[in-house]
């Protein structure tokens, strides 16, 4: 996790010296600051001041440290990094977890699946997503065993590791003992977890968690994740109904529209859904749009796009304009 930080800079020579001697609040700012480094030289003071940081007394320090070592990916910072595994602050256990996936670091691994097994909810939650990062052949099976886990993130996170790992491997047994152990918690008690246990079903192509992902269009936070599955196992009239749909949010009913227009590249109101978006109040719904037209869109969007390139609203929006201009001109 990263904290909120205010969008100043600091030098390299300041940050060291206020991760050595600054306020808690200067010390985390620090620690936040030296993730960026990318000079060799200053890079390796930067790890060795940030393995330092990771003994701090303050929580909040300990894990923007981790964060940054995860960024810097140097393997020095490996064995500090297992350490922290063991915090008593949730927030700096996580942090390590995510830096040694982040880092596909070997040597974690079996500190990591020691920690889905019997570790905390939260160290749980992301040991299930770090194993897979590290090695997902070694990690599939306690994965699957997580599955069962009594914490319900941790059985969504489990879920998503799963078919994350079993998609990349493409071998069709383990695909099938994926389908068949997330089959299995389809009907969990806790919506979220059915959610992620039905999302990673489509990452191997299994419609049958369809009806969970439809359900979820007007779910402001997991909307643009359900047309995204929808769109993967091509779940043509649950686009039709998000784009259509009042209570889907903004961008996952541009989406939806975009991703619908492949399969039928006549829907007007998925055509109309697009031109919209080029007008609205938010800058990143009308880039949504504009990538969208820029797969999808024909001659059609041509007069809305030149518009929205002479308007203010598409001031800041120039390049991704004309990109899709130029892929709409390539079309036959």
């Amino acid at each position: 996790m990263s904290y909120l930080f205010p969008s100043s800079t600091i030098t390299f020579d300041a940050a060291l010296r206020d991760l050595a001697a600054g306020s808690p609040k200067a010390r985390a700012f620090a620690a936040h600051a030296l993730g960026d480094v990318t000079e060799p030289v200053e890079r390796r003071r930067a790890v060795d001041a940030l393995v330092r940081a990771l003994d701090d007394d303050r929580p909040e320090v300990r894990a923007e440290a981790a964060s940054s070592l995860g960024t810097l990916a140097e393997p020095s910072a490996i064995a500090p990094l297992i350490k922290r595994l063991d915090d008593g602050a949730a927030p700096v256990r996580q942090n390590a977890a995510i830096a040694l996936g982040t880092m596909r670091a070997a040597d974690g691994f079996a500190p990591l699946a020691e920690a889905l097994a019997e570790g905390p909810a939260d160290l749980r939650f992301q040991a299930a997503t770090s194993l897979a990062e590290i090695d997902p052949q070694r990690a599939f099976d306690h994965v699957v065993k997580a599955l069962g886990d009594r914490d319900p993130q941790v059985v969504g996170a489990a879920a998503l590791s799963v078919g994350a790992i079993a998609s990349e491997l493409g071998e069709p047994e383990r695909k099938d003992a994926a389908k068949t152990a997330l089959l299995a918690q389809l009907t969990h008690g806790d919506a979220g977890a059915r959610f992620d246990v039905a999302y990673a079903l489509a990452d191997l192509d299994d419609t049958t968690g369809k009806d969970v992902l439809a359900g979820a269009l007007a779910d402001e936070g997991r909307a643009w994740d359900a047309v995204t599955a929808l769109a993967r196992i091509a779940a043509t009239p649950e686009l039709a109904k998000a784009v259509t749909n009042k209570k889907t949010p903004e961008e996952a009913k541009t989406l939806a529209a975009g991703r619908l227009l492949v399969r039928e590249p006549d829907h007007l109101a998925a055509r109309k859904t697009l031109l919209d978006g080029l007008s609205s109040r938010k800058v990143h719904v009308r880039g949504i749009a504009i990538e969208q037209l820029g797969e999808v869109g024909g001659a059609w969007a041509k007069l809305s796009l030149d518009k929205l390139a002479r308007s203010g609203k598409g001031a800041d929006l120039l390049e991704p304009i004309a990109n899709a201009l130029r892929a709409i001109e390539g079309k036959p």
